[in-house]
């Protein structure tokens, strides 16, 4: 498994800092189908949280509350202190313009220029021309399109024409940034561009975002925490480190599977129940300052034949997060010793069957 690492990042204080976002037992349905069944979220004020899940999982009819476009059935949703489900619709587009919005398909008009795509939302709040396309140069340097202000958007990349929604969402100064699947539609080197500009953006200006994703991937490169969202329900939520080291639900654990290491699958294949003479297969997950000491474990218990078959170390927001698969001898009470010492030094192990040749 490769390495991937990015240099710290403060935490938001969520001591101090006050929530930019609550939800409480928030529930939306449609019909027959329970949308969102009973949410209740807080983010605070410059985090990064990533929401995934499925699709019909219930995330964009989150997001769709969340900027007030869908009124939840019950519950409520305070951004900035302040009940939007309450309010009417009036009253609700002041506080709209404290939410940039960045979508999919980027959503530009393909009539008007790069900057006056950018300055749109200030033209709609009455603001005057030379003070709006000042602040669209502004955010199209922040970007790093200042050389593509008089283009329009046919001639721009997929990547460009999402740095140009990026900077119309930030237009009005708002204190949330909402990403509805913003990366989806890009390849592989244009979404890392695009991530990295988003934490840069986080960085800068101590911006709350929060992520809508179906791509793990996308929340270890930019996310503080993950909430994990199935049939209308938050089933896991934690620091994006921990969930990646210990994923408890299911979903999460499948939505995983292409981020974290996996038994081979010639090696899976050989899995049978306890035979004589064989090795056992364990997984062992570990994280933070466990993992130095559980890889020194692993290194002393090769004399007596461990061995690892598969695995590696990630670091995830500066923390190391690692995953191996250990081949163990079937001698008398060897697992057993085996899962002690390494349980004992933080790690979680599981066994998960008997090959005969597992190398």
């Amino acid at each position: 498994m490769s390495i991937h690492t990015r240099g710290p990042r403060p935490a938001p204080d969520t001591t101090t800092n006050p929530d930019v976002i609550e939800l409480v037992d928030i529930s939306r349905r449609f019909g027959d189908v329970q949308a969102l069944d009973g949410i209740s979220l807080t983010v605070a004020k410059g985090e990064v949280l990533g929401i995934i899940g499925r699709s019909g999982a219930g995330k964009s009819t989150l997001i769709r509350c969340l900027n007030g476009l869908e009124r939840p059935d019950r519950g409520s949703i305070r951004i900035e202190g302040t009940d939007i489900a309450a309010l009417s619709e009036a009253d609700l587009q002041p506080l709209r313009r404290r939410i940039g919005m960045i979508f999919q398909h980027f959503n530009l008009l393909s009539a008007k220029t790069v900057e006056e795509n950018v300055a749109l939302p200030l033209k709609i709040a009455g603001v005057s021309r030379v003070e709006r396309l000042a602040r669209a140069r502004e955010l199209l340097d922040l970007v790093g399109l200042t050389d593509k202000a008089r283009a329009y958007p046919a001639s721009l990349s997929g990547g460009q024409k999402q740095r140009v929604g990026i900077a119309r969402a930030l237009a009005a100064k708002p204190a949330l940034l909402l990403s509805d699947e913003a990366t989806s539609a890009l390849d592989p080197e244009t979404t890392r561009s695009i991530l990295a500009l988003l934490r840069d953006i986080n960085r800068k200006l101590g911006l709350t975002i929060v992520l809508i994703t179906h791509e793990m991937d996308v929340v270890r490169e930019v996310a503080d925490r993950v909430a994990v969202i199935e049939d209308g329900r938050i089933v896991e939520e934690d620091a994006v480190w921990r969930v990646f080291s210990n994923p408890r639900a299911e979903i999460t654990q499948s939505l995983l599977q292409g981020s974290r290491p996996q038994l081979p699958q010639f090696i899976a294949e050989q899995l049978e129940p306890v035979q004589a003479g064989s090795d056992a297969i364990l997984s062992l997950d570990v994280a933070g300052t466990a993992v130095e000491p559980t890889l020194s474990a692993i290194a002393s218990l090769a004399a007596d034949g461990v061995r690892v078959v598969h695995g590696g170390i990630d670091h995830i927001q500066s923390n190391p997060v690692a995953r191996y698969f250990l081949a163990v001898p079937a001698q008398a009470g060897l697992v057993s010793r085996v899962t002690t010492t390494l349980t004992a030094q933080g790690a979680r192990l599981e066994g998960l069957g008997h090959v005969t040749n597992p190398v």
